[in-house]
């Protein structure tokens, strides 16, 4: 009989990404953060991982040779390195891994379409930013923050598809969180927040400031003392919507009439 997984009972940090779950649905961050169930690698997760690695190593590099072929070549080595370590079993022959790279590099070559490399030059990349709000403990790694002749830019890459503009909105809820982050680290305020989709070249962008950055301080206060009432409930009701077709944990969620209920223990893989 395995053991089970030992859950989380009380709130020692939360990420924007964390916040995000909980926000669109609580059952989700109950898997994610508290069961800390372990998802199979996909080829998606592969290329996102590899492919910022990749920008963040671009910028090592002097401005004229921030070029395509560089940044595939830096591809290329970033994924001989995370492959033995993250995807050893992730392709079942040379040919699907061959077929995935190719379609790599095509999203990849995206990022040309949207902004010139060599007229970046970025404040800090894959910046790890820790600071305490109150009670709170908020911890996120930040993709790039540049600073332009209007301030401070929050940028954040995507290797998906852009979804339509009305639905990117809960994308910048994450965004806002760094922004906030960044402005107690660094005693500013940033001015934009810019999510960059590689899979087809699009930029969303929207403007941030302090009255907005203040609401969502207030909002991540209410959100965490919810998050420490359903940890001490036990209580994380799934909410159903449009995202489910994408959550890895359908089989398991009851509003899908899945196998688990509040309090089961998690099995170690």
């Amino acid at each position: 009989m395995t053991a089970a997984r030992p859950r989380v009972t009380e709130l020692a940090s939360l990420s924007p990404s964390r916040a995000s779950d909980f926000k669109v649905c609580p059952r989700l961050f109950r898997y994610r953060a508290v069961d800390r169930l372990e998802t199979p690698p996909t080829p998606q997760q592969a290329r996102g991982t590899t492919a910022h690695l990749a920008l963040q190593r671009l910028f090592d590099l002097p401005p004229q040779d921030r070029t395509p072929e560089r940044l595939f070549d830096l591809f290329r080595t970033a994924w001989m390195e995370r492959k033995p370590v993250d995807y050893p079993d992730l392709f079942a022959s040379v040919e699907e891994e061959r077929r995935w790279g190719t379609e790599s590099l095509r999203v990849l070559a995206n990022y040309f379409a949207v902004e010139d490399p060599r007229e970046v030059e970025p404040v800090d990349r894959e910046l790890d930013l820790v600071e305490t709000f109150g009670a709170m403990r908020i911890r996120g790694i930040l993709d790039r923050l540049d600073e332009d002749d209007d301030g401070l830019v929050v940028v954040d890459y995507k290797t998906g598809k852009a979804p339509p503009e009305r639905f990117a909105l809960p994308a910048f809820f994450a965004l806002k969180i760094y922004a906030l982050l960044v402005r107690a680290h660094l005693g500013r305020t940033p001015t934009r927040l810019r999510l960059v989709y590689l899979g087809d070249a699009t930029v969303y962008e929207i403007p941030v400031a302090d009255a907005q950055l203040d609401a969502m301080e207030r909002q991540l206060d209410a959100l965490w003392t919810a998050i420490e009432r359903a940890l001490e409930r036990d209580e994380f009701p799934p909410r159903p919507g449009p995202l489910c077709a994408w959550c890895p944990f359908q089989e398991r969620c009851p509003a899908f009439g899945g196998i688990d209920a509040p309090g089961d223990p998690v099995p170690e893989p």
